[in-house]
């Protein structure tokens, strides 16, 4: 990718001898005389570094360097003075600029310091469009739905985003709590800042304290150095704390302090260590009957709960289950390299009278399964032989046939490869064998 640097200076000919120089180098060159002619060049184009005289017939160079960096942040800027001073050069980095040159002094010093102030603008504009890829995957427009359970659910989240409130998300298995997690932290203060996701019911009692506090050398067997946890890791920005019901009841009372106070002790510290995080939990279980039986700490429940937010359960929203459906599907598509198949009348009927105990990731693997299946069409016998007893009239089958089909199917997508077939299926090998001998299947 080639560099675009613009020359802000009202001396034509020195600005056309930089834009020769500078361009033989193998950058984009652009021209301005003014600075309101410069502005107009950075409000079309995406420029890496302006080299700006400091005296401009309507602006000072030093101040311009102020208003670009407001503007456009990822843009360096090089100040060119005729008469270069320390007070020059001073003023030029507090307001923003990557450096200054003295003109007819620091000839040889302009290529040189030109790759290094572009090497950085290319760098912070990768990051920028990272950031933006990440921001825009995490938009709380990409939580797909309109029903009116998760326009509820979404409107909340967008509410409590831009505070630094602790919040608390409930639902069952499947129902996106991490990604309503990621979407809080990308619409916050602490979007730039790290999230660190945790699966409490994941680890061990041990092994959980000290992912989450980090520990000391020494402070156990094998613990040969220092190392951070989670929560330092964490520091400034978002950690979320996923399945929470499953935490130890002595560590949770661990995790209250550092709730309360922002600190925490390491394993086998004697000093506490300060941080600076937000808070978001999630959990499947009844968080509040399990504080009233004993079975977690009513204080870390009363703590953590600051902001609940419920999310719906696929049955509680079937009103989406086609928009959901269309998305899954042509990811798949696109993934595979497939044409985007149609929903038949009669899979978007066994899709809606399903009960879907694994909600939105259970809908997601469904359609995959279906994408890999079907041809043009997406039918009911795309879908797993056990997906649903109660679905429309229209399926209705005799199980045997529909096995026979989808064995077929199955075969013909994997070019007859019979080992990687049964692994798709989730069956033995041999009892594939024994089937294709009852349906003769050759």
């Amino acid at each position: 990718m080639k560099a675009t640097i613009l020359v802000i200076d009202d001396e034509a000919k020195l600005r056309e001898l930089l834009s020769r120089i500078i361009s033989l180098e193998g950058f984009n060159v652009l021209e301005a005389d003014t600075a309101k002619a410069g502005l107009k060049i950075l409000e079309r184009n995406e420029v890496h570094v302006v080299l700006s005289d400091v005296k401009l017939p309507d602006a000072n160079g030093i101040e311009l360097s102020c208003e670009i960096k407001s503007k456009y942040p990822c843009t360096e800027i090089i100040v060119l003075t005729a008469f270069g001073t320390i007070a020059d050069g001073v003023k030029a980095i507090k307001a923003g600029a990557f450096d200054y040159l003295t003109k007819g002094d620091d000839n040889e010093r302009i290529i040189p310091l030109l790759n290094k102030a572009v090497e950085k603008a290319i760098l912070q504009f990768r990051i920028q469009q990272l950031e933006k890829k990440v921001s825009e995957k995490y938009s709380f427009e990409n939580i797909l739905g309109t029903s009116k359970a998760i326009m509820q659910s979404k409107e909340l989240a967008a509410k409590v985003a831009m505070t630094d409130s602790t919040v608390l998300l409930l639902g069952e298995t499947g129902t996106g709590k991490e990604v309503f997690a990621q979407s809080i932290h990308q619409a916050g203060k602490r979007r730039l800042k790290p999230f660190i996701a945790v699966n409490c019911s994941a680890f061990a009692k041990d092994i959980l304290e000290s992912e989450l506090f980090g520990h000391k050398a020494g402070a156990f067997t094998g613990a040969i150095k220092d190392k951070r946890g989670l929560l330092e890791e964490a520091h400034e920005g978002t950690i979320f704390l996923d399945e929470i019901g499953e935490m130890n009841i002595e560590l949770q009372a661990k995790l209250l302090r550092a709730l309360e106070t922002s600190e925490f002790y390491k394993v086998g510290d004697s000093k506490p260590t300060k941080v600076n995080v937000r808070f978001i939990a999630a959990s499947n279980r009844n968080l509040e009957a399990e504080s009233e039986k004993g079975t977690f700490r009513s204080d870390l429940f009363y703590r953590l709960s600051v902001f609940t937010i419920h999310l719906p359960s696929l049955n509680e929203r079937m009103e989406d289950i086609e928009i959901l459906a269309e998305h899954f599907i042509k990811i798949f598509a696109d993934k595979m390299n497939k044409p985007q198949p149609k929903m038949s009348t009669a899979f978007l009927d066994a899709l809606q009278h399903h009960a879907w105990k694994g909600n939105t990731r259970e809908l997601k693997n469904v359609t995959e399964r279906a994408v890999i299946l079907a041809e043009n069409v997406l039918r009911p016998e795309d879908l797993p032989f056990n997906f649903s007893d109660a679905t429309s009239s229209q399926f209705v089958f005799d199980i045997a046939e529909v096995e026979k089909r989808h064995i077929q199917k199955v075969l013909k997508h994997t070019n007859g490869n019979k080992t990687e077939a049964a692994k798709l299926m989730n069956i033995g090998l041999t009892t594939l064998y024994r089937k294709l001998q009852d349906y003769k299947i050759e």
